[in-house]
């Protein structure tokens, strides 16, 4: 037995430490392990192929589909482009970018152009510019501008420029052509097509048959009402010239004017000197007669 009693714990030894052996390579093949990811769900989204603007009526040759990961995406996208055909744009949509219901006009409307955009209770109306009333060309659609006026009011022949209307959207704005007199060949107009309730429609309407109007860009996110009295052309000649016109009188023919006296001196005489020595001094008034003018003096005060 005392023989064999080496060997039998060199046995021993070696069963266990095939036992840790095993328990390691399970441990670490159970931390080590990687869970394999669930897939991620996608879905087929119709989206624009090119730079599509407002008021285009959809057609298959616009429209592709793409795949976007299905927890990213809005509500609101289709994933069926036949859905889409015929459909209006009522906003811009970029290449590449998905096609939802709010950009779309409801389904009732299948004709494009600016009465798909126009809001309800709103009108559409264009107006004729030039580059130089059209902001150089800088007025797209979208913007919001405000319109002045400048016309003759009244007998007299000054001209007046008020703002009539503000914060107006643009809807549309682009070249146009027109005869130009009896000339066959035809010159681009710019036209811009603004939104306007009713009563600023007639506004827009007087303001451009009576006189000449001038669109004004504004920032979109400027949005007070700014009341201004107009702008005349004397007030625009006081500008920077110290006096104010509204306080500024002219002679009229025929009328005589009195000067005003030259202000008084310091009083250096005692009360009786001054009854003694000083005189009422002449009133002089002049007399304007058309284009001739004369001085009349009248002494003592009489």
């Amino acid at each position: 037995m005392g023989k064999y009693r080496s060997f039998i714990l060199f046995g021993i030894a070696i069963f266990l430490a095939l036992i840790v052996t095993v328990l390691i390579i399970n441990w670490l093949q159970t931390k080590g392990k990687v869970k394999e990811a669930a897939p991620l769900e996608t879905q087929e989204v119709a989206i624009a192929k090119v730079d599509l603007k407002w008021g285009t009526i959809l057609t298959k040759e616009v429209i592709e589909k793409k795949i976007f990961l299905k927890g990213s995406l809005p509500p609101g996208s289709f994933s069926d482009t036949s859905a889409l055909v015929g459909r209006v744009l009522i906003s811009p949509v970029q290449a590449n970018e998905p096609i939802f219901e709010s950009r779309l006009a409801p389904t009732n409307i299948r004709t494009g152009g600016v009465a798909a955009v126009v809001s309800p209770k709103k009108r559409a109306i264009a107006v004729k510019v030039d580059k130089v009333i059209g902001v150089s060309g800088f007025i797209h659609p979208s913007n919001r501008v405000d319109v002045l006026v400048t016309l003759t009011t009244g007998k007299s022949p000054t001209s007046i420029t008020k703002t009539v209307l503000e914060n107006i959207l643009v809807l549309a704005a682009g070249p146009e052509f027109e005869a130009k007199g009896k000339e066959e060949k035809q010159s681009p107009v710019d036209v811009v097509t603004l939104e306007v309730t009713p009563e600023e429609a007639e506004k827009l309407a007087l303001a451009a048959t009576e006189g000449k109007i001038l669109l004004v860009l504004r920032n979109f996110s400027d949005t007070e009402e700014v009341l201004t009295k107009g702008m005349t052309i004397p007030v625009l000649l006081a500008s920077y010239s110290g006096y104010s016109p509204v306080s500024e009188t002219k002679p009229v023919a025929g009328v005589a004017r009195r000067k005003r006296p030259a202000p008084s001196k310091t009083l250096t005489h005692t009360p009786e000197k001054m009854a003694k020595d000083e005189k009422p001094k002449p009133f002089v008034v002049e007399l304007i007669k058309g284009s001739k003018s004369s001085e009349v003096k009248f002494e003592g005060g009489e």
